[in-house]
């Protein structure tokens, strides 16, 4: 082979990008510091300046300019070797593995600082290969706990919703023993943030020492059981089960909340479309920085060391290849690894079967933000979000023996501030028909013939009927108002 004829000398470095876009780029970036720039841009209905819209111009720009090759992107927080669509960036990474090139990976946040990711480890794909008919069963009390906790309105409490998710992702990844067990989540976060940094050791201890127990005796219909059962050495499963748990946590609390949110919209049609959709465009890992600490070539593409790769899947969402099949959105929105992960895969599964228990039971309105299928954010915050589950309109309100069905409102609803006047109206006609279905369920109590046999009894039978009315005068007066603030 002659020396013309060589891979590295055929292979060239990177494009650069020039200095307006790298510019713009770094603008966009400082930008998602400040989120009510946006503001005047989505009032203006002008989403293309907004910083999203900014970006995904320049990338679509770049695409055109460079071939859609990788190109060199300079900003205020580091220079980043940046792949163009989704499937440059998986190949890319893959070559960047297969060679041995990639230090540890980290997340960057919209301010550019970085932050640990949950230290990738492989989970053994037939035992995560759970059937649909466990996991739902795995998860209904869970599901049905956190819709019982809804407020009086019949929204969500974030915080309410959060704690009753990361319980479901105990119970599924480690069994029911650690259904209880907070401090294990808590662990688990807090060896996350460590790492890459000398306090991970500690962390990972730490960490290791409480699963020990999980472990010992696991619970059979847990992954941690079904790993167990195929022979995986407790040794070789205590990182896959930490990083699993830390993925289905943020699947089953963020993006199966996101989920619901979007079928609400009507911007998906099914549970895992919902996800999938979530996924794509509000990814919990939005961007990660790849040292790369070796040289290696990647069609016909020489990436030197000190490079840093930066895959960012939200902002690649719509940048796919063309012609070419749709990449799971789930290795890359949850995992920092460079390859596939079988537990993000898990993960998104587990958010899936979350949103399918939900919706089986109530069906799900968002409150707020005021979102269209046609006219999606760039971001969605799950905390951020207001959604009620409302009953279905066949379930009904009181049983034949009189008893109260509608339940209590387990908390006031927080104010609201700076939401659209239809979304206090969706919030006010929720509240209407739950006091609607009270008055209903209070009448058919005092319905009863058990009041009947004493005069106490009569009281309480004029008591309950007064309720009632005053409930359905209470629904009708906030029915109206809601009326008055949808208009």
């Amino acid at each position: 082979m002659t020396t013309a004829d060589s891979p590295a000398t055929a292979a060239r470095r990177p494009a650069t990008a020039w200095p307006l876009e790298n510019a713009v780029f770094s603008a966009a970036m400082v930008a998602q510091r400040l989120p009510w720039t946006d503001a005047p841009a989505r009032a203006l209905g002008l989403d293309a300046l907004t910083r999203e819209g900014l970006t995904r111009r320049l990338l679509a720009h770049l695409r055109r300019t460079r071939s859609g090759r990788p190109v060199r992107l300079s900003t205020p927080y580091g220079t980043f070797l940046v792949p163009l669509t989704t499937g440059d960036a998986a190949a890319l990474l893959t070559r960047a593995h297969e060679a041995g090139a990639l230090g540890s990976a980290s997340g960057l946040t919209p301010g550019g600082q970085r932050y640990g990711l949950s230290p990738h480890a492989p989970l053994d794909r037939e035992a995560a290969a759970v059937p649909a008919a466990d996991l739902d069963a795995l998860v209904a009390e869970d599901v049905d706990r956190a819709i019982g906790a809804r407020r009086g309105d019949g929204t969500l409490e974030w915080h309410a919703w959060y704690r009753d998710m990361l319980r479901l992702s105990r119970r599924v990844v480690a069994g029911a023993a650690a259904v209880e067990d907070t401090l294990l989540s808590e662990v688990i976060a807090v060896a996350t943030a460590a790492a890459g940094s000398r306090a991970y050791g500690a962390g990972s201890a730490a960490l290791r020492r409480r699963l020990d127990p999980h472990l010992a005796d696991p619970d059979p219909e847990s992954l941690t059981g079904r790993l167990k059962a195929r022979g995986v050495d407790p040794g070789a499963a205590a990182p896959a089960l930490a990083h699993t748990l830390g993925l289905v946590s943020e699947a089953a609390a963020g993006t199966a909340l996101q989920a619901l949110a979007l079928l609400a919209a009507g911007a998906a049609l099914s549970p895992k479309d919902a996800v999938g959709e979530a996924l794509r465009r509000y990814p919990p890992v939005a961007a990660a920085v790849y040292p790369v600490r070796a040289p290696f070539v990647w069609e016909n593409l020489a990436v030197e060391p000190g490079s840093e790769i930066l895959r960012a899947p939200g902002r690649l969402g719509g940048a796919r290849d063309a012609g070419g099949p749709d990449p799971d959105p789930a290795p890359a929105a949850l995992c920092g690894a460079p390859v596939g992960c079988a537990a993000a895969r898990f993960a998104a599964l587990v958010a899936e079967t979350v949103v399918r228990a939900v919706t089986e039971r109530v069906r799900p309105v968002l409150i707020a933000p005021g979102l269209t299928a046609d006219r999606l954010p760039d971001t969605l915050d799950p905390r951020t979000l207001l959604v009620a589950l409302e009953d279905p309109a066949d379930r009904p309100g009181r049983l034949g023996d009189g008893r109260v069905t509608v339940g209590s409102a387990t908390a006031v609803p927080a104010p609201a501030r700076g939401y659209a006047p239809a979304s206090y109206g969706a919030l006010a006609h929720a509240s209407a028909d739950r006091l609607e279905r009270h008055a209903e369920s209070l009448a058919a109590c005092a319905g009863n013939s058990g009041w009947s046999g004493n005069a106490a009894g009569e009281r309480f039978r004029a008591l309950l009927l007064g309720h009632a009315e005053r409930c359905a005068k209470a629904a009708d007066g906030v029915r109206l108002a809601a009326k008055r603030l949808s208009d």
